[in-house]
This record gives C-alpha cells, structure tokens and sequence, in this order.
C-alpha cells in the first residue's frame, strides 16, 4: 500500500486502528529515523492488516456502522503510520486525541541541501533558509525554488549544483509519498480472537512491546472497554497524585489471579474474561484506592514522585484483594508499611521483577504473615540496618532520601521558611522540594566544584538538603549556612531537630562542612534505624530457600545460569561451542568451593527450559541430555570427578524442566583442555571470581594452587 493511500483511508474512515493496540509511543528520534530511512530508500517494515466487516473497538470516536462493509484494521505498523500522518499531514490521525500522544513528533526539520535531520533550534536554523519544516514540504507549501529565492536574497550565489541539489532532495522528500509499505493481509474469514493471536506472535518476535502490552492487546480482545477502563482509573489515581502506567494494572490483575509477576500469557486466555472484570470491579471500587490511601496516611508517601519502585505495591495491592477488599488491622498495616520502606531502600524490584514478583506474591498467597517473611527475603539479599557510611557521596536521587522525607513527615517536622507542617496537604503544590543547608555556590568557592569529583558529590550529599515547602524554596537566598540556620533556630526553634539538622553552631562554619555531614549522617542513620525498628516486630520465619527463590535472587560465586547446553537461541542451532563453557564452568566451581549450575536458565534469570538442548540431540529426553553431559565432563575430567562430585537434577519450574548440576569441591585441580584456531591444544585454568568464571593467568595458578589446594 502506498504512503499516500493509507493516509487518505485514515481520512476516509476506511482504515483504522483497534482498541486493543497500545498507544503512541515513539520518540522525536524514531521519526528522524523512519524519515531518513524512507529518504535513502530503505526497506522500513511491513503492514499488517485485517480486512473485516465485524471489526473490534476502534480507537478514537469512530462507530463502525454495518453499512460500511469491509474495513482495514491496521495491526502492526501503526507506529510508523501514525508518525507519517503527523509529519504529512502537519495534524494528529483522527483515532488518537492530543492528550494520547506522549511524543509529539511533528515539527521535523530538514536541511534541503544536506538531507539532514532536525528538530527546530533557533541559533542553527532562523536565518538559513535551507532547513524548513518538512511538513511544508510535503503540502508542497515550499518549492526548493522557494528556498533558492531566498538564498540569493540573502546574498548568496546558487550554483547550478546546488540549485540541482536542493530540486532533487526536494522532490525525494515529495516522493516518500509515494513509497509503497509492503502490505500483508489476514483474511476477512477471520475472527477477532484469530486476529489478536496473529498480532501477538507478529510483537512477539520483536521487542517493540512488553509482555505486559501483548497481555493487555489480548485482554482488551474479549474486553473491548478495558483499555479505555484501565486508563480511566489511572486518571483518577493521578488526580491523587500516583501516577501509575497500563503496565502496572496488568501486572496487579495477573497478580490478583494468579499470583505471578511472569507468564503474562494466562491473561491471553478468553476464559479469564468473567474473573478478570469480577477483579477489576474490586480493584477498582475498594482495593486501588484503599491501598492508595494507606500509603498516604500511615506510609506518608504523597506522590509517586517519592517511591523508588510502583511495583511494591503490587503485594499490597494482592494482599488487600484477597481480603476482599475488607480493611485491614493495626498490625497488618504496620507490617506491609515497615516491608515497603525496606523494599524501597534496599531496592527490592530495580532487577528481575517477575521472577522477584513470582516469589513475593507466592508468600502472599501461601503465608500467614506473609510480610514477616518478605522482609526476611529482603534481609536475605542486604542487611536491614542503615549505617552512616551509606549517606556518603549520595545525592537525591538515592532511595534513602525518599525514606528521609517519610521519617521527617512522621514526625511532623516543619519548613524551615515557612514553618508550615511538611505533612500538610498542598494541592498542586504538594511537592516538598529540597534546598542546600549549605549552598553550593559557597562549597564550590571553597573547593567543592566539578572540578573534584569526590568532593562534588559532598556537596550535593543529601545530608545537606532540608526539605521546604515550594513556596519557601522559591524565596529562599544562597545565604551561608551559619546565618541562615541561626535565623531558622530563631524563628522556630524545634525546627532543626526535627529535620535532624545539627544544632552546633561551630558545625555551620563553612570549614567545618565535612564535620557537619558526618554528624548529620550518624544522626540520620541512628534515627531512621530507630523509625523502621519501632513501626512494629516482626518474625522472620524458618524455611529453607526454594530453587525459585534462588534464581530471582541471582547469580554469584555460588551460582551461575546457562541458557543451554549446546543450543545457540541467538542463532537458532546447534553450537557445540557452548559446551566449552559449560566444561569451564564446571572446572572453575571445583576449583573454588563448589556450586550450582542451572542450564536452562538465562542470565536475567528467565526460566527457558532444555527444549531447544533436546531437539539439538535428536529429539533427546532428560536420560539423554544426562548421559550426553557426563561423557562430555567424563571426556573433560575423568569418571571418577564427575561420579563423586557431580549430581544431576531436574527439577520443573513453573512446568518448564531445567537442569541443575551440584558441583563439590575437588580435591585436584581441574584443568581445561581447548584447541586454538590453529587446532594446538591450550590448557586453562578457572576459578569463580563472583558471579562468574574467571582464567587464571601462569603468574597466578601457582600461589592459587599452594593456596587451594596444598594446605
């Protein structure tokens, strides 16, 4: 289909977009790329497209009358084709409102002369009449004739050359509308279900959409409204100020169900139809809000602006649905409040958050003080308790500086301008906003600039910001810190213990600015440690750790995950090679102290399985996977290593079999065999080196070996 066709059938009402696809997210830079790519002629993708007269929802305010017959549904591609219409066409497709687009794309700038491209910069573009909107140019509103004229008006001399140039660039920009996408159509036999299967394995395939948009696409097939519903809530929630994405309502809805943060194709299924709008009526009417609302008044987080992670509420908000909305006791409350302040400080879901998600909500599910143990699970990871070292050199941005800003709101503590209560309710103005106590243009002329990193980030330590209101850090002036805290000490006295400031006026001495963090920092730790401890007791239980368990806590120097034995899903063959490094690994965990080999298992921690090992072995089972593995190490370091220290499992994750390999310690060096590219043998030697394997160099076996191995 022609550029310029498909976006007269836009304005037709002929083709449109489905309810279920998501919504416009590309960025000023994917344009420049599509652009140029369609300049240069370039192969830019395909469409997808679904010729129906019993469409889906459509996007936008668009009914489908029966009158109308068949219509296109464009499945994939609608990126692309919604970035032209705005660029072509200088206005937004008539599916999307402006509020829908994130990223407004249009205003793309092009150098007719040079074929760059640019969004509009004054200093570059106001006085060279070469680069022009390119909008312009496909309303042919300007010629390159136009842009010669002008040219010469300045002054310039215009060569034939560049006369010719600038004719041909033009008309290549002309002629993108005339560049065809190659169109592939679903037949109009198909139903909506068979549509939305063929969409889903056409993103599947690439990494234009998370799993949790294909999940809402399939979602919004046999709920037409849920996109639309989802949204509408979220805008609620963001009137309250937590602002959440789409993602985040799948996740609690597959969370709700089915108790996982992963396999998102459970919500693919039609039969989740009924169960998914009964737990969204909950969610929607009790739960969102309530969970909302304990944040606010008892965890003191006014904004999303101030968490680390959303997705910690994801337990809460499971743990609150299941009591069916009921409301929950003094101690649950203090409990879930207690375990989300350390998942934010100790960074529970910044890495693997299906796998951690999978864990938590399993014991929110099966646990009866399922928090108890989710702080074990965190204290498993990091120690709870906050030391002074911790604050040094970190800025705002660090999560102890959220938890900094709930402790000083619950303990009332006030603006130091103002002397307005930081807890208090402020509208639109309800973000705290945080000010240098000492300023930075003093530090710097004492030192403290860029220019010394170290003593950079000193200066911008978040023991050295008070949190004011933003009306007072609008005002306030770089006054030096021992005027400035004076005045606040005499203006309101309690002010400055409240925000844990010292009150030491010899510490607010300028030369004594390391002094001052280091106190601040002790008092910090030693307060926030005494808050955390005292919101309630909790019990941390008894249990052995789950392999689930292990795998969402990652590797280390006693775990390692392969994604295969010898098949290559880069590739999507057969790749021998592989099983060199699972031999090194191997080697290296009997060098060292022992360890667990998980193959099946990719570094991120995504359970993949052994089918693609199974099939490089002929159709193989897990006996002939396992014999295949021991006569490879039986090859590698004989059969008395692998039958005395190696044990070989398969356990079953979430339905997907894996193997796992148990390695002891040797009481013998291992060394690994390899042939060069010239085919001469090599030997090597690893040991673990934290999460993974490391060759020694010669100047480094020997004292290794004395020391390992000659005790």
């Amino acid at each position: 289909m022609k550029i310029s066709t498909a976006l007269e059938k836009i304005d037709e009402r002929q083709l449109f977009v489905p309810a279920f696809q998501r919504e416009y997210v590309w960025k000023r830079d994917d344009a420049k790329q599509l652009v140029d790519s369609l300049i240069k002629q370039y192969p830019t993708g395909t469409m997808l497209t679904w010729e129906t007269a019993n469409p889906p929802e459509l996007k936008g305010p668009h009914k489908y009358n029966e009158k109308q017959g068949a219509v296109r549904i464009l499945l994939d591609g609608q990126q692309r084709v919604t970035t032209l219409y705005m660029l072509v066409r200088g206005e937004i497709p008539p599916y999307y409102t402006a509020a829908e687009i994130l990223n407004d794309t249009r205003g793309l700038y092009v150098n007719v002369e040079t074929l760059e491209l640019a969004y509009y910069t004054k200093t570059k573009m106001e006085s060279d009449p070469r680069w022009q909107d390119i909008t312009d140019i496909f309303q042919r509103r300007i010629r390159s004739k136009d842009i010669v004229r002008a040219l010469e008006k300045k002054g310039e001399a215009v060569s034939r050359e560049r006369d010719d140039v600038m004719d041909d660039n033009t008309r290549a920009i002309e002629n993108i509308l005339d560049r065809e996408f190659p169109e592939q159509t679903i037949p109009v036999r198909a139903s909506v279900r068979e549509a939305i299967d063929i969409f889903y394995k056409v993103n599947a395939s690439g990494v234009s959409l998370t799993d949790a948009e294909l999940a809402l696409a399939q979602i919004s097939g046999y709920w037409p409204e849920a996109r639309d519903t989802f949204k509408k809530k979220l805008n609620e929630l963001a009137e309250k100020g937590f602002v959440f994405k789409l993602d985040f309502i799948v996740y609690v809805l597959l969370g709700c169900l089915y108790h996982l943060g992963s396999e998102m194709k459970k919500l693919h299924d039609v039969d989740n139809d009924a169960k998914l709008r009964a737990a969204w009526k909950l969610l929607d009417s009790q739960v969102l809000d309530y969970v909302v609302s304990l944040m606010r008044s008892h965890a003191f987080v006014d904004h999303t602006d101030e968490i680390n992670s959303v997705y910690a509420l994801i337990p809460i908000t499971v743990y609150c649905f299941d009591k069916g909305g009921a409301h929950l006791n003094d101690v649950e409350i203090r409990k879930l409040v207690k375990w989300f302040y350390y998942s934010q400080i100790r960074t529970r879901y910044v890495s693997q958050l299906p796998q951690k998600l999978d864990r938590d909500l399993r014991t929110i599910k099966e646990s009866k003080n399922p928090f108890d143990e989710l702080l074990a699970v965190i204290e498993e990871e990091r120690r709870l308790e906050i030391t002074p070292d911790e604050f040094v050199g970190r800025s705002i941005s660090h999560p102890l500086f959220g938890l900094l800003r709930w402790y000083l709101k619950s303990r009332n503590a006030v603006c130091f301008t103002t002397g307005v209560v930081l807890r208090q309710a402020m509208g639109k103005r309800y973000a705290l906003e945080n000010d240098h106590i000492f300023p930075y243009s003093k530090l710097k002329a004492q030192g403290f600039g860029q220019e010394n990193r170290l003593k950079y980030s000193l200066a911008q330590e978040l023991t050295n910001r008070a949190i004011l209101t933003q009306i007072a850090n609008r005002a306030k002036s770089a006054t030096d810190a021992r005027s400035y805290l004076a005045d606040v000490r005499a203006r309101f006295p309690d002010s400055l213990a409240l925000q844990c400031v010292p009150e030491d006026p010899a510490l607010w001495e300028i030369e004594n600015y390391e002094a001052f963090l280091q106190t601040r920092r002790t008092t910090l730790a030693s307060n926030l440690n005494a808050f955390l401890d005292g919101i309630t007791d909790t019990m941390p239980p008894e249990a052995a750790i789950t392999l689930e368990e292990l795998i969402a806590d990652g590797e280390d120097d006693e775990l390692e995950f392969k994604s295969s034995l010898r098949w290559d899903f880069k590739e999507q063959v057969t790749n021998k090679k592989l099983e060199e490094v699972i031999v090194k690994t191997v080697a290296a965990f009997a060098n060292s102290q022992g360890g667990t080999l998980l193959i099946g298992v990719s570094d991120s921690g995504e359970i993949l399985g052994l089918e693609g090992d199974y099939l490089s072995l002929g159709g193989a089972n897990r006996d002939k996977f396992e014999l295949h593995l021991r006569n490879l190490l039986n090859s590698a370091f004989g059969a008395a290593f692998v039958s005395s220290k190696l044990k070989v499992l398969f356990p079953v994750i979430g339905e997907i079999e894996i193997c796992q390999v148990d390695i002891q310690q040797s009481v013998k060096p291992l060394v690994v065999v390899t042939k060069d590219k010239n085919g001469v043998a090599q030997e090597k030697f690893y040991v673990r080196s934290g999460n993974s394997s490391q060759e020694l160099t010669l100047a480094e076996v020997p004292p290794y070996l004395s020391e390992r191995f000659h005790k």
